[in-house]
């Protein structure tokens, strides 16, 4: 895998194709409440070019999935190449070990799997592990593998009880990274509810004015229903950023 084909996981690029479908829903998005809170194809205008926010949030949606899932492989990666290194394999054998049992656990494809294959194939052309760890732990984004990475790095130059360090790094990483995953399965009900106590209140309005027709008229006919409208939009969206940041759990 050339090295300007390596993946900077700080970044993530949407296809034309995700692009046009996150607009669409961020268009959508706009109408719905264009129509529950105003019923103005004016506002619904005005609204519009905020349907461009759907697909930046997208974007940092799946940047944060993918290194999540970076995080998952990496906590296996390092498991396995701290069991190599005690089996006596050298660090530079340890790593293509590695990579192999990556590639039967993840897949080729996977993210872990061609970075270990990378930096097994750049250790035969003699570049050191520890610069080509940097590297990774530089486009990874994380901090479990930027830590990994100089603690490595100073055991590997020191030539002091390189395994012992490993294993010990090791498995104070993965406990943490073990942690985080447990919070998420624990906070995913959770995160179910909020998503379906965002959308609740339009269904119930959209449901009054199906079953009582003009029982809001006066809430878009009037100035003063349109200002009540309003502060109910802000206080919805503000109870929407507040649920959002309380879920939100760092370990």
């Amino acid at each position: 895998m050339p090295g300007e084909l390596l993946c900077d996981y700080t970044k993530y690029a949407l296809s034309l194709g995700e692009w046009a479908r996150y607009i669409l829903e961020g268009a959508a998005a706009c109408a719905l409440t264009a129509y529950v809170f105003y019923r103005s194809k004016t506002v619904f205008l005005l609204f519009l070019p905020a349907a461009l926010i759907r697909p930046v949030l997208m974007k940092r949606k799946l940047l944060r999935f993918r290194q999540e899932e970076l995080r998952r492989e990496f906590k296996e990666a390092i498991l396995i190449l701290a069991s190599a290194l005690s089996a006596g394999y050298s660090i530079e054998n340890a790593f293509s070990v590695s990579q192999r049992d990556l590639e039967e656990l993840y897949g080729r494809d996977a993210m872990i799997t061609k970075e270990f294959s990378y930096i097994s194939e750049q250790i035969k052309m003699n570049r050191t592990v520890e610069e080509l760890f940097a590297s990774f732990a530089a486009r990874s984004g994380l901090e479990e593998i930027r830590n990994f990475s100089v603690i490595f790095g100073v055991s590997k130059r020191s030539r002091g009880e390189l395994v012992s360090v490993v294993n010990h790094v090791t498995h104070i990483i993965s406990d943490r990274i073990q942690v985080q995953e447990e919070i998420m399965v624990m906070t995913a009900e959770k995160q179910f509810e909020q998503k379906v106590m965002n959308i609740m209140p339009f269904f119930i309005v959209l449901y009054v004015d199906l079953s009582s027709p003009g029982f809001f008229s006066q809430m878009y006919e009037t100035l003063a229903g349109r200002i009540i409208m309003t502060c109910c939009l802000v206080v919805y969206l503000t109870a929407c950023l507040l649920s959002a940041r309380i879920l939100k759990i760092e370990v």
